[in-house]
């Protein structure tokens, strides 16, 4: 039997600051940020709340901010998109991402880290 190797997650190509993100993709973007895009969802590690918060649970502001993009993308309130440029402002915010797409489960269902 042949192995099953389509994976229809929705890659996040991590890109370094000053980065240009490719055209038709939507944009996960560490705020404050001057960049722009018909989909696009802003997080920010300042101020965040401990991890298992009472009012978070185990979810942080990338997971937060990833799921606004797919619910607007299914919703059909976003343009349809096949990819996410994700445009951290630090190496604190690239591994947030890292591990959001790593341990959370709604997360890691939906997107898969692009090599």
């Amino acid at each position: 039997m042949p192995a099953w190797t389509l994976d229809a997650r929705i890659p996040i190509h991590l890109l370094t600051p000053g980065e240009n993100p490719a055209q038709g993709v939507a944009l996960l973007a560490e705020a404050p940020s001057t960049a722009s895009a018909p989909a696009m969802a802003l997080f920010s590690l300042t101020g965040a709340h401990v991890p298992s918060c009472a009012c978070c649970g185990v979810r942080g502001p990338v997971a937060e901010a990833l799921d606004r993009l797919f619910l607007g993308r299914v919703r059909g309130e976003l343009p349809w998109f096949t990819a996410i440029a994700a445009l951290p402002q630090s190496a604190e915010a690239a591994e947030a991402i890292r591990k959001t797409l790593r341990d959370d489960a709604n997360s890691s269902a939906r997107f898969r880290l692009a090599p």
